[in-house]
């Protein structure tokens, strides 16, 4: 098998995929198979969730050249207890179902004008396809026959679910627990058990139940989808927004349940506070003057690099009185400002260390205020509350406490109104 699935994450350049999640975490999209999973309705549910993709499919589609006999229907679907969306492929019984082997599906993709990278997915979805009816049928994966997989329905699924989930850009898939169905199906090899000897193969390692409602409820084709998806089903416990939901319709009437597979978007959130690496520089001072050391330690907090330093007394030998002094600087700044240090003060030695420290997310805004602009840092706390402190040496320029304070106010408020960072 020479296409190897992909890794899952791409680089699909798509205008309305979703965008970079914050901090570089992925989003993450939910399969809910409430009455199971097929390559139509994985398609359904993606498009109901995200309909502004419905152009690109068809063009994407259109570019594998189907007959004229074969038609692609995607609109909206409904029952007496849902709404969503049907990808309905029709095709006629002689080409519908079609006898192919993987090498003519390999050879009608490689032909058809589509972005490598969907092809390449689309591929090693129908590989997996042909390995799991070769383990199940003693056949060599390459020589496995494709019946109702392998025509024009199930190509056109497949290439449609590929390309969506190029579309939607790096992602996390993740999914609930899958029903089995049972009783019998008819196919190409005669009557089967359900779930299919194929799809038993394909779910391997994935949670499945039985809701007591017979027929077949996972596909080849979905099943093939959700082995190359490789969903987690027990995701972490993360803060996360439901950002999207959409429902794909299959083509059975279950009794007194929705044939539905439902997707359900999230977009992660932003932690309150980013984890960063500081570099920390500690010593002590007893032969340095007050004012001289409070000058270098000036000079240090003006250093590029340097995040703060900050000092405090403390008794050393004998009784004396020292000046303790940390200095946090970025981690590829430590070399400069440790020598900044040995300039500026007059120890003889910096213990120095790496930490990780956990940081407000925080910008500047400035206020326009009578007697100049005054720059105001704010920080979002947890639970979505922003707070604003005033630089005081923007309020310098007013005389007596209460004007300062007076501008101090005004100023935060202005900032606090404002989502910019102007």
């Amino acid at each position: 098998m020479d296409d190897a699935p992909p890794p899952m994450t791409t680089d699909a350049d798509t205008d309305d995929a979703p965008g970079p999640a914050p901090g570089g975490r992925l989003p993450r999209f939910h399969l809910d198979p409430i009455g199971g999973i097929a390559g139509d309705m994985f398609a359904a549910a993606l498009l109901d969730a995200h309909p502004e993709l419905a152009n690109g499919l068809r063009a994407a589609l259109a570019a594998l050249k189907p007959p004229p006999s074969v038609e692609i229907a995607i609109g909206p679907h409904g029952d007496a207890a849902l709404t969503g969306m049907r990808f309905r492929v029709t095709a006629p019984a002689d080409e519908g179902h079609g006898h192919v082997r993987l090498r003519d599906v390999r050879a009608r993709l490689k032909a058809a004008r589509i972005e490598p990278a969907v092809r390449k997915r689309a591929l090693a979805i129908f590989t997996l396809l042909a390995e799991a009816e070769g383990a199940v049928h003693g056949v060599d994966p390459n020589e496995v026959t494709f019946h109702e997989v392998g025509a024009w329905d199930a190509t056109l699924d497949i290439v449609a679910a590929a390309w969506l989930i190029e579309a939607l850009g790096p992602a996390r898939w993740s999914c609930g627990v899958i029903p089995l169905g049972s009783g019998r199906v008819r196919c190409a090899h005669g009557l089967l058990p359900v779930p299919a000897p194929a799809v038993v193969h394909l779910l391997r390692g994935l949670a499945t139940h039985d809701d007591g409602i017979a027929g077949e409820r996972v596909t080849p084709t979905g099943a093939a989808i959700l082995k190359h998806l490789a969903p987690e089903q027990a995701p972490a416990g993360e803060a996360e927004t439901l950002a999207g939901v959409g429902t794909g319709f299959g083509s059975r009437t279950l009794p007194g349940l929705s044939n539905v597979l439902r997707v359900l978007a999230f977009a992660p959130v932003a932690p309150a506070a980013l984890q960063e690496a500081v570099a920390v520089l500690r010593f002590e001072i007893d032969d340095q003057t007050p004012e001289d050391l409070a000058l270098g330690l000036d000079r240090l907090r003006a250093r590029a690099g340097i995040l703060d330093v900050v000092q405090w007394p403390v008794y050393g030998k004998k009784g004396r009185m020292l000046a303790a002094v940390q200095v946090l600087a970025e981690p590829a700044a430590r070399d400069a400002a440790l020598d900044a240090v040995f300039e500026e003060t007059t120890t003889l030695g910096v213990r120095c260390s790496h930490v990780s420290r956990s940081a407000l997310a925080r910008d500047t805004a400035h206020a326009s205020e009578t007697g100049g602009t005054v720059r105001v840092k704010r920080a979002r706390r947890p639970g979505g509350a922003v707070t604003a402190k005033a630089e005081l040496a923007d309020l310098a320029g007013s005389a007596g406490h209460a004007a300062r304070e007076a501008r101090r106010r005004s100023a935060e408020a202005a900032a606090l109104r404002r989502g910019d960072n102007g």
